[in-house]
Parts: C-alpha cells; sequence; structure tokens
C-alpha cells in the first residue's frame, strides 16, 4: 500500500489457529456488494503470500483460503473498478502497482482494511478489526465463525461514498469522475497532525479531527485514526473460519 496505508502498525491484529493441523484457520473472502470487486492479499515482511496475494470475486460469490498453521501475517482490502488495457491491468482503488496477483506489493490509499495475525498455538486467540483509518472504498465486516468467548462482527456496513466531504472525495478520472473511494484526512492534506506523525505521532499528541469523525460517527466500530481507542481490537478463541464481507 501507499506508505499512508499501513502508517498504523499499533492495530495489527492477532488471528489464531487452531492446534490440529487438520483444523487450520479458513480465511473466507465474500462479495456481496452488486459490482465485482478484486480483493487482495498482502502479507507482512518475512510471511508467504496467500492466493497469490489478489484475485476476481464477482458479486454474490465467495473463495476460501486456508491460513498456514504457523505464524503468519497480512491485510486484505478490495480493489474496485478494474481493468485491463492490452496487457495492463488497473484499478480506480486499491491498486496494488497495476497486478491482478498484487504477490507481496500493497496498495494504494483510499481503501478499507481488514489486517489479520494467525498464530499457531499460543492460547489459539484471534484478535481483529477494520480500518478506516486510511479512508474508505467498500463497506467491509470481518465475522469469525465457531470461535470460543465474544466474537463480534466488526466493520463498516455503511456506504459512505454518497456521503464523503468534497475535500475528501477522491474521482477517477480526477475532478470530474465518479467518486471511487473517500480519503482520510492525512492522505488529502498531507499534515503531521492529521497523519499523527512526528510530534504527534503519541496518544497523548494524535487525536480525532473532523475527517475521522466523519468516518467514527458512520461506522464507530472501526479505527478512525492512527491512535483510536485501542478497544476496538476485539478477541476471539479457535475460529474455524474468520470471514470478511464486502457489502455486508
Amino acid at each position: 500500500m501507499a506508505s499512508s496505508l499501513f502508517l498504523c502498525t499499533f492495530f495489527i491484529l492477532a488471528v489464531t489457529t487452531l492446534t490440529s493441523p487438520t483444523a487450520a484457520l479458513i480465511l473466507t473472502l465474500v462479495n456481496n456488494c452488486n459490482y465485482t470487486v478484486w480483493p487482495a492479499i498482502q502479507p507482512n515482511a518475512g510471511h508467504p503470500v496467500l492466493a497469490g496475494g489478489g484475485f476476481t470475486l464477482h458479486t454474490l460469490t465467495h473463495q476460501s483460503i486456508p491460513v498456514p498453521d504457523v505464524h503468519w501475517s497480512g491485510r486484505v482490502w478490495a480493489r474496485t473498478g478494474c481493468t485491463y488495457s492490452g496487457t495492463a491491468f488497473s484499478c480506480s482503488s486499491g491498486d496494488c502497482g497495476g497486478r491482478l496477483q498484487c504477490n507481496g506489493a500493497g496498495g494504494a490509499a483510499p481503501a478499507s482494511l481488514a489486517q489479520v495475525e494467525a498464530h499457531h498455538g499460543n492460547g489459539d486467540y484471534v484478535s481483529y478489526s477494520v480500518s478506516l483509518v486510511d479512508g474508505f472504498n467498500v463497506p467491509m465486516t470481518v465475522t469469525p465463525h465457531e470461535g470460543k468467548g465474544v466474537c463480534p462482527v466488526v466493520g463498516c456496513r455503511a456506504e459512505l461514498l454518497a456521503t464523503c466531504p468534497s475535500v475528501l472525495q477522491h474521482r477517477v478520472p480526477a475532478v470530474h469522475g465518479p467518486v471511487v473511494a473517500c480519503k482520510s484526512g492525512c492522505e488529502a492534506f498531507h499534515t503531521d497532525e492529521l497523519c499523527c506523525r512526528n510530534h504527534f505521532n503519541s496518544p497523548h499528541t494524535c487525536r480525532e479531527s473532523v475527517y475521522s469523525t466523519f468516518f467514527k460517527h458512520a461506522c464507530p466500530n472501526t479505527f478512525t485514526y492512527a491512535h483510536d481507542n485501542p478497544s476496538l481490537l476485539h478477541q476471539c478463541s479457535s475460529p474455524h473460519e474468520l470471514k470478511v464481507i464486502f457489502c455486508h
């Protein structure tokens, strides 16, 4: 992803597999949108690429991917408006360098983002969340299945493109094209204060803004700025499946 999209490593999520190799965690990506999306999966450094890092997911279809029975962490997002022009592939939002299979590459902000980290053993705990820290392109929720303990559905069900403030609108083509995503304040203005950089990179100096508040009001169960409430990180023990649902 563009450098801003993954500024906030504090909320990196922990997802754990069952201790039995035959009951490994399944990551299922579901497209409930009325249009095709192109999911992307980027592993963190040192972890393997899953499903080539990206694929096509038509409306009302899903794809299930086994997570390795070892430590694995990474990020999931949806690309939209993807097209081929000759041999060139590009997307209106979330593009990962002009390729269908991101193969470890990050994508461009703004995009709705889920992050996961899978541990083998260590209590089989799962932490998960959805982030709008770097903007929004599609509604997204994360749901653990067959887990133990408190395992809520979290994310953003709202469609924010129609209500995105004009200063945050990401249009393709620029200026006169349709709104394909909604930028964060950081992505729109690049200031240290809005990006929680330098002097503002601490829980005491990184604060919500009028721009993060727009996302928070619509989707309270998401991270909307770098040092947002840590209680938004949820834990669930030993889920069999983790569903990331677009347009839930």
